[in-house]
């Protein structure tokens, strides 16, 4: 039941130093507090970097070709090598792991000369040679009109999808670039659509807003490239780790290319998946890092209670020696410290609690609304199971604080504790 005695002795005590009482409750508030706000932070980052891979496929690999190292089954160091449209079969047939598989043609990036003509206006772009399935794993928002679709790769269309800054440089506002007609290199292209990434950051072969999308098959016939494939971009089925495709590809690769399996500087490879394990380990120390750090500086605070508490206990002893005297149990003594001890630590910490959550809100209020990729912080806060947390530390925090000055004030005899000056 509810002691109205007890928890105006509590108030008592604690109110008759009240410089020393607000000291030893700051310590505790302060470390609740930049556990949250370290907690907060730590989230708005992870929330950032990891907003850098939303949409994008992060169970890919991609493959492309480099010079050789080694000599292998007579062709010599050095040589520059290609792989072609009968290895995306080979693949598909030998890699049952594989769930997408896209061949990619990059003849001409976006900082050489101008490769793009409209009218008067010339320009620089990344021009791809695409297959529709590029578009599952780096897929965009479709603004206008569509992305290639299979009858463009079958009957190899002059058909472009061009980034949403291409279409602002070549086209003024009012116009309607579907149905339009750009000149690549010399020959013309229909435009049947315009896109902006959904993803911003990650980006293989220059800026994706100024970048045209062709179909492969008519790039490959278009300019010439024969059967060339520039790269591979592929994705494991679910369940199956990127890395176990990955190393399939560069095998099969290297055995229908003649490449030395030794020779490692003969691909170029990256692997999405890893890169995105990378990030989440990270991610996880920093976390173990935040914990460690805020709950040492909640129990620098909880060490500044236990001492406050001993003081009180101290002053009190004549006090405790005639409750015990007159009938009062140990358990009565030992539950006055505990409660008086959870009390302080809980309101300093709740202050520290609320005012940590008021300062993450007010931060996520300032930075307003965000898009992928325009932020390295977005979104700071604390989920509630780590406020729950907080407040179990906080009662914990507040019985350990106590533990010490009540065994202290029970472990002396009444007839001392009478006749302690």
């Amino acid at each position: 039941m509810f002691d109205r005695d007890k928890w105006h002795e509590i108030y008592s005590s604690l109110k008759a130093n009240k410089l020393r009482t607000f000291f030893t409750a700051f310590g505790v508030f302060w470390g609740i507090f930049m556990l949250i706000i370290m907690m907060g932070s730590g989230n708005g980052l992870q929330h950032a970097v990891f907003d850098g891979f939303s949409d994008f496929a992060t169970n890919s690999a991609f493959v492309f070709t480099r010079q050789t190292t080694i000599p292998y089954k007579g062709f010599p160091r050095g040589r520059y090598w290609n792989m072609h449209n009968s290895d995306m079969q080979a693949l598909l047939e030998n890699i049952p792991e594989i769930d997408v598989l896209a061949p990619r043609l990059q003849p001409w990036g976006g900082n050489g000369d101008n490769n793009v003509v409209r009218g008067l206006k010339t320009a620089s772009y990344s021009i791809f040679g695409d297959y529709p399935a590029f578009n599952r794993i780096d897929p965009v928002d479709m603004v206008q009109g569509r992305f290639i679709n299979d009858v463009d790769i079958r009957e190899k269309r002059k058909v472009a999808v061009i980034g949403n800054r291409v279409r602002a440089e070549l086209f003024s506002p009012e116009e309607n670039p579907i149905g339009q007609y750009i000149r690549i290199k010399g020959i013309y292209f229909q435009v049947i659509g315009v896109f902006e990434p959904k993803n911003k950051n990650i980006s293989f072969g220059g800026d994706k807003e100024k970048s045209i999308h062709i179909p492969f098959t008519t790039m490959q016939i278009a300019y010439n490239f024969g059967d060339v494939v520039h790269y591979f971009m592929v994705t494991a089925r679910k369940g199956i780790p990127a890395s176990v495709v990955e190393e399939k590809c560069l095998r099969i690769l290297g055995e229908r290319n003649n490449i030395s399996p030794q020779d490692e500087q003969a691909f170029g490879h990256f692997n999405m998946e890893k890169e995105f394990k990378k990030m989440t380990g990270l991610f996880i120390g920093i976390r173990v890092l935040i914990w460690i750090v805020g709950i040492g500086t909640l129990f620098a605070g909880v060490i500044g209670v236990s001492n406050i508490m001993l003081i009180i206990i101290k002053e009190r002893t004549k006090e405790i020696g005639i409750q015990r005297a007159i009938g009062a149990t140990p358990w009565r003594i030992i539950n006055q410290v505990l409660t008086e001890s959870v009390t302080l630590t809980a309101i300093a910490g709740s202050f520290g609690l609320m005012l940590g959550v008021g300062v993450l809100a007010a931060v996520n209020q300032a930075l307003g609304p965000q898009t992928s990729g325009d932020t390295m912080f977005k979104n700071p806060g604390v989920e509630l199971n780590i406020g729950i947390a907080a407040l179990v530390i906080l009662i914990i925090a507040g019985l350990i604080a106590g533990m010490i000055p009540a065994r202290k004030a029970v472990s002396m005899r009444p007839i001392d504790a009478l006749r302690y000056e």
